[in-house]
């Protein structure tokens, strides 16, 4: 199964995309994951990502794409893959096909979460990262034990500068100024399925669950 999953940041895509990549047994690929590690490791393409992604700002295509066709050749993308936070333009979109048809591998479904503002800053100035092992919490959905000590390694858990409000609402922005193409251009392919990701992340996953099964078998 080929998912690619679109939506604005906090929508509940990586909720999902977690519990079908253990579900499917497919990997999860997220570019806001990589792009962490990357700009963690130091590495080049991470300098270059840095400024972009503490801003908010989309990360220039080419560097976006080429480090996600990078991914999709690894051995474990073979039995399929989660897409989560790529393509976000037209452009990016149209180099995955590219990629894609060279590697004769057809997409399923471009799943869209959509859900308000409002929902998606409640949820994102929420959630708090473990500085240290990258443990995710929600000071209300899921506290830590301790405040501000991760449950799992102890270390730091930090609000990352991306979850403020003011960058959350222009994540949202961004997003939305690129969205319509790119949704426009699946429309056309007939892959395009829009879910409410507004309801709890338990019943959504028992709609998707329907969903994969009436598309899919």
């Amino acid at each position: 199964m080929k998912l690619v999953l679109l939506g604005p940041p906090g929508a509940g895509k990586g909720t999902q995309a977690v519990e079908l990549s253990a579900q499917y047994n497919i990997p999860h690929i997220s570019t806001g994951d990589i792009f962490r590690k990357k700009i963690k490791d130091g590495s080049d393409i991470g300098k270059k990502a840095k400024s972009f992604v503490e801003r908010g700002d989309l990360v220039p295509d080419e560097i976006v794409v080429a480090m996600v066709i990078e991914r999709l050749q690894e051995r474990d993308t073979a039995g399929g893959f989660i897409l989560d936070g790529f393509p976000r333009t037209k452009a990016q979109a149209e180099a995955l096909d590219r990629c894609l048809s060279d590697l004769r591998i057809d997409i399923d479904i471009v799943l869209n979460f959509d859900t308000t503002e409002d929902v998606i800053v409640k949820r994102l100035s929420g959630r708090r990262v473990c500085k240290q092992c990258g443990a995710t919490y929600h000071i209300v959905n899921m506290p830590t034990k301790v405040e501000g000590i991760c449950d799992k390694c102890g270390g730091a858990v930090i609000l990352r500068k991306d979850d403020e409000e003011a960058t959350i609402r222009n994540r949202i922005k961004v997003y939305n100024e690129t969205a319509m193409p790119l949704k426009e251009y699946y429309k056309a392919k007939g892959l395009f399925v829009t879910i409410d990701a507004s309801l709890d992340y338990k019943e959504l996953g028992v709609k998707l669950e329907a969903l994969f099964k009436d598309k899919i078998g």
